[in-house]
């Protein structure tokens, strides 16, 4: 897995007891060995484990000092046979000053230690009564056994064998300061922030918790490893409840479960090429760098290598501890999903309402076939139109029957402008495309893209011309996803004068239509959109089939959108190249596509999205609603020419 990128984490909450060094010592192997079989990258164990976090004064005392810190060299021996580095939390004596630290523990040698640098000091907490803050020591070594060890809160670890394994450590208040020492580690480089933490139970700390972890994950644009102490430790006072989390980018990938009597933990594996992608294309990210970022130590380990060639697939991923949703732009939760259409159906008719306002315009012009997205088109309008208070009379429909139209389609576009009261015009186009192909000297078979292209120019002619007539825009209806494929006539559907779907995935648009007639109060309104939901997706430039149903179907020409929309997801918005985008679509789609099916369409997909940006290029405006944007004025800018050549042979190789 790691040449695809990823790095397992675990975070572990051994079942400890304060004083108790011998004791806690045998639970921590004995945790180190079961993770063993997970095969991690790192093991986070919790803030002053070795110890115990709730040993108040006797910190003070020699004997635990002292047995804590042999305890070090005996925890690092049990670490000789690992590939994956350690951190556990011990009391350090130097200089005269006391120190919370967090050892990194590699191979049978001490890596490095970090010393706490924020202390609480309120309520429940007393720190300050026994250590010192990590950033008032002057030392930048400490010697253990003879040897001397990189001591500090400036040290970024980072693996030999693989430039994304890097990580770094605050520990717990840390994180609760209002400038904690991760944002200035993650700056340094550092892909992974481990927590070693003691941060006991109240009533709503644990949500509050994970915010901040949630937080500064996202803001570092980094992996947050947490690991706090569990309820072995004293309740003299308060209770301890083992919390466990990681997350990636501010997402929840595993939680634990707390108060667990039992030494346990969790797993997941983090996507650092992810990371460090979301990094690059951040020019936020950079400028920080030059503003805030300070000097740091590099302390190198060797772990485990790097594959030159991995096996693709199911292989190449195998046991992957992290779920691959098929669907990225569409939450699986129903209440989620809700949420989200309402959002983008605001976005959206906000955005055209504003428009209209902007230019004084009071009508608008709209081609509406009966398909999904004029139908999301047409409902957006309606809510502009109320949302600016303009008359609904004012959003002119036209449906333009032509060579493909079918009885459905045609009727249900008709009866949805009944039913809500929109003026509705039909303009049958078949008699002017026949005449044009003849002026072409056209056979006027269904034969080639041009006896298609024909009908679609023409519906935006007259939609361009009934425009000026009266006085208003053409409302676009193309989709995110029809864009990414340049499934759109150059200059026909392709153009209007604001496209409200631009931004839209199609794998969304069908849940949108349905998030309205969910809350249509015209139930026989409502109950046309629904077949308008189930009719299969048809740009209807061919003739039907003999019993008058459609029979240009375009998933059955350009491929599943689900997959394109899973494509578009992974290489646009995460900047993963085909060979990973594949092996992860083979792991979503398990028991839908086999590994040739998504392949083909991958292959497909690329092809056309490099050799369709010519119609991005000049795209009409519209609003941005999600991560994703094709609008040559925002988010993607790519020349029309670019050769995909590299993709696809990468593509190729991939087995």
């Amino acid at each position: 897995m790691k040449k695809n990128g990823f790095a397992r984490i675990c975070t572990a909450v051994p079942a400890v007891k304060p004083a108790a060094v011998e004791k806690n010592l045998e639970q921590i192997i004995a945790l180190i060995e079961k993770t063993k079989d997970d095969k991690p990258d790192l093991l986070v164990l919790p803030e002053l484990c070795i110890s115990g976090y709730s040993c108040s004064d006797l910190f003070r005392q020699s004997s635990l000092l002292n047995r804590s810190r042999q305890s070090l060299m005996t925890l690092a021996e049990a670490t000789v046979g690992l590939d994956f580095p350690v951190i556990a939390g011990l009391p350090l004596a130097l200089s005269s000053s006391l120190y919370n630290c967090a050892a990194v523990l590699h191979r049978g040698q001490v890596l490095g230690i970090v010393p706490k640098t924020f202390l609480p000091n309120s309520n429940e907490f007393y720190e300050q009564r026994w250590f010192s803050s990590g950033r008032n020591c002057l030392e930048d070594t400490v010697t253990i056994n003879g040897g001397e060890i990189p001591f500090g809160t400036d040290l970024i670890f980072r693996d030999s064998e693989n430039p994304l394994m890097r990580f770094a450590i605050e520990i717990c208040e840390d994180l609760w300061s209002p400038l904690p020492p991760s944002t200035n580690l993650s700056l340094g480089g550092a892909l992974i922030i481990a927590n070693p933490s003691a941060s006991n139970e109240l009533v709503g700390k644990a949500d509050y918790r994970k915010q901040l972890c949630s937080q500064q994950s996202g803001r570092c644009l980094a992996a947050y490893a947490y690991a706090s102490a569990g309820p072995g430790e004293s309740t003299t006072d308060t209770v301890y409840g083992g919390d466990t989390l990681i997350y990636e980018n501010g997402r929840l990938l595993k939680e634990g479960e707390r108060f667990n009597p039992e030494s346990s933990y969790i797993c997941s594996d983090v996507d650092l090429e992810f990371l460090e992608y979301q990094r690059i294309a951040s020019a936020t990210w950079s400028q920080s760098m030059d503003l805030e970022a300070m000097p740091f130590r590099n302390v190198e380990f060797e772990g485990t290598p790097v594959p030159a060639k991995q096996k693709s697939g199911s292989a190449g991923l195998a046991g992957l501890l992290r779920s691959v949703d098929p669907h990225p732009f569409v939450p699986s939760s129903r209440d989620d999903r809700t949420a989200r259409c309402r959002e983008i159906f605001s976005i959206q008719s906000t955005a055209l309402a504003a428009r209209l306002s902007h230019i004084g315009c009071k009508t608008a012009v709209l081609g509406l076939s009966g398909g999904l997205d004029s139908t999301l088109a047409l409902l957006v309008a309606r809510e502009a139109f109320e949302r600016a208070g303009l008359d609904i009379s004012g959003l002119q429909c036209y449906t333009m029957p032509g060579f493909g139209t079918t009885k459905r389609t045609k009727g249900n576009a008709e009866l949805l402008c009944e039913e809500m009261g929109i003026p509705l015009e039909v303009l049958d186009i078949k008699k002017v495309c026949t005449l044009q192909m003849e002026e072409l000297d056209h056979h006027g078979e269904p034969s080639d893209v041009a006896y298609e292209n024909v009908q679609a120019r023409q519906r935006t002619m007259y939609l361009m011309n009934k425009a000026n007539m009266l006085g208003g825009i053409v409302i676009g209806t193309g989709d995110l996803s029809e864009l990414a494929l340049g499934w759109c006539t150059y200059n026909g559907d392709h153009m209007s004068m604001y496209a409200v779907n631009t931004g839209v995935p199609k794998t969304l648009v069908r849940y949108l239509v349905q998030f309205v007639a969910d809350q249509e109060s015209n139930k026989k309104a409502a109950g046309i959109l629904y077949d308008i939901i189930d009719t299969p997706i048809s740009p209807e430039l061919l003739p039907p089939d003999k019993q008058g149903d459609i029979q240009q179907k375009t998933e059955d020409v350009i491929g599943p959108y689900e997959l394109h929309d899973f494509y578009l997801y992974q290489i646009v918005r995460c900047g993963f190249g085909p060979a990973k985008t594949l092996d992860l679509a083979e792991i979503a789609f398990a028991g839908t596509y086999d590994r040739k099916t998504i392949k083909k369409w991958l292959r497909s997909f690329i092809w056309r999205f490099f050799t369709q940006q010519f119609k991005r290029s000049c795209l009409p405006d519209g609003p941005k609603v999600g991560t994703i944007a094709l609008s040559p004025r925002g988010d993607w800018r790519m020349p029309s020419d670019s050769d995909p050549e590299i993709w696809l042979n990468e593509l190729e190789s991939a087995e």
